[in-house]
């Protein structure tokens, strides 16, 4: 990482932003696009208002090979800057964002569109030059286009059958064969980032735990991280360990989901319907633990609300092998039935030179044979004393992801029966300090989806000047995208659904 520009720091530390180093836009751009170029990964790309001038960018950039992140920033003048994007794809959606988010113009963006069809922070300010007060409805605007005999566009929602949440979908087609999928969000738009500036305050919590409803626990360990990060506190081994049981009960939850709705997607009942039960088994332990399904009310900075006494330690130690056992059963029938493994070999395939460009995260990245894994490459809480094997597979299709996540389920039910066995004694939750001010702290979860990742900025007050949330979705919805390219338009829903992206995680 170029010294200088970038300050090295690590997941879950906090840092006085005198030690965040101000450098000129042209060193900043120039380090940036090194660091990717380089093999490095974009973690959080944003933009904050800077008084006396147009704004600040920070860049947050992982390097997973030493498990350090490092923080770099510059101020801009005025609202236009040379786009990123052109060397460095993985930066495309977030310079969108800007954009969006503060009337910043990226120069030269090959396809500068909204994220999430929102006002500008910064009234006088739109990057599209749109009248103040002009209605902004979602998915209206420029879509692209292929011309030619034949070819002809599919138009797909944002109302889908079924209970999938809102987004528009467009497929230039020639027959069955699919040109492009491109992908418009933000029919979900809550304004979550700009309601958590001032803060924390008594409605924080609550926001940070519905960002994305099935990833309440990924997102509340990311947000308490990032408080006792500002605030030096630290969390007791007790609360860590049940904190990471509740993070793997959602991974196991949510994959058993995946597994049932793809077997589903190809009609292979008996999974399907196991699953759907199974799921709900893995569902009512978080329940049993916290009183939530979700885990809502568990995770708070400085541990936990709750806490696991022996009986309810061995109770859902019972119940998790009952149920692992009904599941590799089900698992089983998936993956040695010749009709299933025909719809998912080579079905909605992402190399791993495309994946690795656009910084796809989580089980997405790792079907393409990425090896990254936060819990592994930039530990905290339990994780640094309780390794998880990553899991990959080298084909990046369909069969691949599904593969990942059934593989991902068993390491987790390794995790959480050794957890259950070997609870460390002592307290739950730590009193919490003051915040302090002027500071920024960057927070990774490895979440069932992938990388979760909160950066905090803190200041003269100790309250949010910043809160940046990029929920894994974000980094992931355009390898969905590409793994419809030259597939069949019938395959989209299988396609799909072995992505399982969030919409209102990507629109906040």
């Amino acid at each position: 990482m170029t010294e200088g520009v970038f300050t090295r720091t690590r997941n879950g530390a906090a840092l006085p932003l005198s030690r965040v180093p101000v450098s000129d836009f042209d060193a900043f751009r120039g380090a940036l696009l090194g660091d990717l170029a380089a093999g490095r990964r974009l973690v959080s790309f944003f933009a904050t208002p800077e008084a006396g001038a147009a704004a600040a960018l920070w860049a947050v950039v992982a390097d997973d090979g030493p498990g350090t992140l490092a923080v770099a920033r510059t101020v801009l003048e005025d609202d236009g800057f040379p786009s990123l994007t052109p060397a460095a794809p993985q930066v495309h959606l977030f310079e969108r964002e800007m954009a969006e988010q503060l009337g910043l113009k990226p120069q030269g963006h090959p396809w500068l569109k909204p994220v999430r069809y929102r006002p500008s922070w910064r009234a006088g300010h739109d990057a599209w030059g749109r009248p103040e007060g002009e209605p902004i409805l979602p998915a209206v605007g420029d879509f692209f286009r292929v011309e030619g005999d034949e070819v002809h566009e599919v138009a797909v929602g944002p109302v889908h059958a079924g209970v999938i949440e809102p987004g528009h979908f467009r497929f230039q087609c020639h027959g069955e064969r699919v040109f492009h999928l491109e992908i418009a969000l933000g029919f979900q738009h809550r304004g979550v980032e700009e309601s958590l500036l001032g803060g924390p305050h008594r409605q924080t919590v609550a926001r940070i735990e519905t960002l994305a409803g099935d990833t309440t626990i990924g997102h509340a360990t990311a947000y308490a991280q990032a408080l006792e990060a500002l605030s030096g506190t630290s969390v007791p081994p007790r609360a860590q360990a049940i904190r990471g049981i509740a993070l793997e009960l959602e991974r196991l939850a949510n994959h058993t989901g995946d597994l049932g709705a793809l077997a589903g997607d190809v009609g292979f009942l008996p999974t399907a319907s196991f699953c759907g039960r199974l799921r709900g088994d893995f569902l009512n332990m978080t329940a049993l633990l916290c009183g939530n399904r979700f885990g809502r009310g568990l995770v708070r900075p400085g541990g936990t609300l709750v806490d696991l006494d022996d009986a309810l330690a061995a109770e859902l130690g019972r119940r998790l092998e009952e149920t692992m056992k009904d599941l590799r059963g089900a698992a089983e029938l998936l993956f040695g039935a010749a009709t299933v493994l025909a719809r998912f070999e080579g079905t909605g395939r992402v190399d791993p030179a495309t994946a690795e460009s656009l910084g796809l995260v989580g089980p997405a990245a790792r079907a393409c044979g990425i090896d990254q894994d936060v819990r592994r490459d930039h530990p905290t809480g339990i994780y640094r004393f309780t390794h998880v094997p990553v899991m990959t597979a080298h084909d990046g299709d369909v069969n691949a992801r599904a593969f990942v996540r059934w593989l991902e389920a068993q390491r987790s039910h390794d995790f959480v029966k050794a957890q259950l066995a070997a609870l460390p004694k002592g307290t739950i939750r730590a009193p919490e300090k003051p915040i302090r001010p002027e500071h920024v702290a960057i927070s990774l979860v490895e979440g069932w989806r992938g990388e979760i990742a909160h950066v905090a900025v803190t200041d003269a007050e100790g309250r949010f000047a910043r809160y940046k949330v990029v929920d894994p979705s974000f980094h992931n919805w355009m390898g969905l995208a590409m793994a419809l390219r030259n597939e069949e338009i019938s395959d989209f829903p299988l396609s799909n659904k072995s992505f399982n992206l969030s919409y209102c995680g990507h629109d906040l």
